[in-house]
């Protein structure tokens, strides 16, 4: 009998400890609290389940300020955009980097940069980041176009224009994965392009599904397999593997470098920061890509305006598209595609869920207006939730509808949106805010170009009939673009112009 009574006895009393640790009041001055009945747990399921939905409701009931437990987390909710510029401004008081530090090296299987045991790793590994900028930036672009032309040349522009049928899903990221691969890294000695170059993306999907596992702080070893798959990822950029690769980016050969002053930064930790940075690459691009050709390619009409755009830009530099030939967009080229751009942030307005999390350093009043502030807890969570601004009939017209356009006015780009008759700063969030925003968010946006261009150059497309209109799965809500729910057939053929 005991044996039976035992373990519902400590079951009981971790659920009672539980709800002990998570007894929070509301205090004068606070947000309004929303806990929920799951100790710990609080409302994240029904976050999980519906983050915009479940948001929308809240704001409806206590306004556009309140906190709510997620998964032992309090995080208070900033829903009005015009609000953000007084979280965003915020220094010390209110930072991202703890957060970071504690789930990266968790989830990519390093150790803590800012334990102490490697001084000045996290400032040298924050200035690497402008070679993703500037002048750096065009020679990023420029390889990345190479390699872009590679793949297509090589596995797709062959075999005459008959019709072929693939998933869209995967066609984006059997492309877009191997040539940022091959931008990022280089290529391997004698060949231009690796071995295992499947199997290394399928382990990646592998453990992207449990990317937000991970982030929530669930024990990798809880997570079948996963470490596993992690381990033989990690494994892919052993140092003396990457000592033979040539034509690696000056991004990766700088982070290389600084990895080689630390003596207690063993290979394998080494591997796992290049790993991160394979995740960071890709994790959300190839979504992004799949958006953006989903949207295109269900819309015939601003498919032929984008197509027609890329055209006139190429006549302008006197090139005619040619499958005999390698096209080279250059960075001035693809800033002057602004039906193209315009299409892409339409596709990221409706795709994207990132949450923009600082976390409180001290208690401390946080001032939102002139007249309004309210108080915060230390280790507290402050987000903004931009999919709700993206998704605010106020602000854009028609929020659940696909506008390609909606970016241009009068031939240029359309930067005036208004909340509550205000003009706001913060319209498209994307790529985060302040000091948490993508350092790769302009190399992001240009590979997305490349692909897009040379797809519509080169192919005419179409979706197979007989399926129902693609959704998003609302799993990764908070960590940035969805994924579809399920993979899109399309057919494809060789443009014959």
């Amino acid at each position: 009998m005991l044996e039976f009574i035992l373990p519902l006895f400590l079951g009981f009393l971790a659920l009672y400890l539980l709800s002990m640790r998570f007894r929070r009041t509301r205090r004068d001055g606070e947000p309004p609290l929303i806990k929920g009945w799951i100790p710990f747990l609080g409302k994240a399921l029904e976050f999980a389940k519906n983050a915009h939905g479940f948001l929308a409701s809240y704001k409806k009931k206590h306004g556009d300020v309140f906190t709510v437990l997620i998964a032992g987390k309090y995080i208070t909710f900033i829903m009005n955009p015009l609000l953000y510029p007084y979280v965003i401004k915020h220094g010390k008081q209110l930072d991202f980097h703890e957060f970071s530090d504690q789930v990266a090296p968790m989830t990519f299987g390093y150790p803590p940069v800012r334990s102490g045991k490697f001084p000045g790793m996290c400032e040298h590994i924050q200035k690497s980041f402008r070679l993703l900028q500037g002048e750096n930036l065009d020679r990023l672009t420029e390889s990345m176009m190479g390699n872009l032309m590679l793949v297509f040349q090589q596995d797709y522009l062959s075999g005459g224009s008959q019709w072929r049928t693939e998933s869209m899903y995967q066609f984006c990221n059997s492309v877009m994965f191997e040539a940022t691969f091959l931008t990022m890294y280089g290529k391997p000695a004698h060949t231009n392009r690796h071995s295992g170059m499947v199997t290394l993306r399928e382990d990646l999907v592998k453990f992207d599904n449990m990317f937000p596992l991970l982030i929530a702080r669930i024990p990798i070893f809880f997570l079948r397999g996963t470490k596993a798959i992690r381990d033989k990822l990690i494994n892919y950029f052993h140092p003396k593997k990457m000592s033979s690769w040539s034509n690696t980016s000056g991004f990766i050969k700088e982070r290389a470098a600084l990895f080689e002053q630390y003596d207690c930064l063993g290979d394998i930790d080494k591997a796992a920061h290049h790993f991160a940075i394979l995740w960071a690459s890709v994790g959300n691009t190839v979504p992004a890509t799949f958006w953006a050709m989903y949207y295109l390619v269900i819309h015939p009409e601003a498919l032929a305006v984008v197509r027609e755009e890329i055209h006139s830009v190429l006549r302008v530099s006197g090139i005619e598209a040619d499958l005999n030939k390698d096209i080279f967009l250059t960075r001035e080229q693809l800033d002057r595609l602004l039906y193209l751009e315009s299409s892409i942030n339409e596709s990221l307005r409706l795709s994207s869920a990132s949450m923009n999390i600082r976390v409180a350093q001290e208690d401390f009043s946080l001032r939102l207006e002139r007249e309004r502030s309210i108080k915060v807890r230390k280790g507290d969570i402050i987000s903004l939730y931009p999919q709700s601004m993206h998704m605010d009939p106020e602000i854009y017209e028609n929020p659940e509808v696909y506008k390609f356009d909606r970016y241009i006015e009068d031939g240029k780009e359309k930067t005036d949106f208004y909340k509550d008759g205000q003009r706001l700063k913060y319209y498209r969030m994307p790529f985060g805010s302040g000091s948490t925003k993508c350092p790769g968010r302009y190399f992001a946006m240009n590979e997305i170009k490349q692909f897009l261009s040379l797809l519509l150059l080169y192919f005419d497309m179409e979706v197979v009939e007989g399926q129902t209109a693609c959704t998003q799965d609302p799993s990764r809500a908070g960590l940035g673009i969805l994924l579809p729910a399920t993979d899109v057939k399309i057919r494809y053929r060789l443009r014959r112009e």
